[in-house]
């Protein structure tokens, strides 16, 4: 009778483990191999488009990256961001952080057609969008890191949340804290992923009060930033975001040690507060920084992914499947 009572014990352990893994599968947990079988050479057509498309204009790789985190920041990392406008449909690229200022959607368009042709109905623009904002920084001197993927892509966007839920370049450091903390990222991890701005450029508008009343900025700086961003007009002329735009690098941290941060966004993280320590850590140990650069990344892409059977692999990225 013992034995027996030993060998249905076991019995229902092994059962209950398989019905918990077969529920966290049915849960739809992200996995590096998520499509090793079904679509094996997507990193490599993603890479390659990517290599072709920065080479080209390395700043695309500063837009990919930002449009990736543009998207996880609104309904999660569900490709929200890439669906078009249309007459009965509005969408989140009009949204006012997004609007004229938001860009990559056509490389992203040039990859799935590409990932299409290898891998019909398969892969989502989700899981093509966190792959190249991955490959950017890797192409400009970053670290690479594994991606997990199985994201499926979102019917439905917002463009409130679009502009409620993405930090402003005018934010000081509790709203910024308070925000990522929003998504389920630490006040270090804002830290970390505001890194991003080691490469890029940004409009005149959005650095113009920083440069013209702020008063902790180097003035040489200063003075070098208004050459191309006057006290009036010129809305659009652009501002490399570090002293290495098109460099993945942690010169990033350094400027904000020597007060030269473009955004009000950025130099609040160097400021006499919290983040004081975090940013002189990676000024001065790169390999740190592109390190945990990565580890940040994975987990903003874990932002509230559809999973499963949630949304759906879209056939195009701007629109959804009729």
């Amino acid at each position: 009778m013992a034995s027996t009572t030993t060998t249905s014990s076991q019995f229902f352990f092994v059962v209950s483990i398989i019905s918990l893994l077969a529920c966290n599968s049915a849960n739809g947990q992200l996995s590096v191999n998520f499509y090793a079988r079904t679509c094996s050479n997507l990193q490599t057509i993603v890479r390659d488009v990517m290599r072709q498309t920065v080479t080209r204009e390395p700043r695309m790789g500063a837009s990919i990256l930002r449009l990736f985190f543009h998207d996880c920041f609104v309904q999660g990392c569900d490709g929200s961001i890439l669906l078009d406008d249309t007459g009965s449909f509005t969408g989140e690229q009009n949204a006012t952080p997004n609007r004229n200022s938001a860009r990559g959607y056509e490389v992203i368009d040039a990859i799935k057609t590409r990932v299409e042709a290898a891998c019909n109905n398969t892969v989502s623009c989700a899981d093509i969008l966190a792959l190249a904002a991955r490959d950017g920084v890797v192409l400009l001197g970053g670290k690479s890191w594994q991606v997990p993927l199985g994201r499926r892509d979102s019917r439905t966007a917002s463009l409130s949340s679009a502009n409620s839920d993405l930090p402003s370049p005018f934010a000081d450091l509790a709203t910024l804290i308070s925000m990522f903390a929003a998504k389920g990222l630490s006040a270090r991890d804002m830290t970390i992923l505001s890194g991003g701005h080691a490469i890029g450029f940004s409009q005149c508008s959005l650095f113009r009060t920083r440069i013209y009343n702020e008063t902790n900025i180097d003035p040489a700086f200063a003075t070098a930033r208004r050459a191309n961003c006057p006290f009036s007009g010129g809305d659009t002329n652009l501002g490399p975001l570090d002293s290495t735009p098109n460099r993945f690098d942690n010169n990033y941290y350094q400027n904000l040690v020597a007060r030269r941060g473009l955004l009000h966004s950025d130099q609040v993280l160097f400021n006499g507060g919290s983040q004081d320590a975090t940013v002189r850590t990676y000024s001065i140990n790169p390999a740190a920084f592109l390190r945990d650069f990565g580890a940040a990344m994975v987990k903003m892409g874990n932002i509230s992914p559809l999973t499963g059977t949630n949304g759906e692999i879209r056939r195009s990225c701007g629109v959804i499947n009729s």
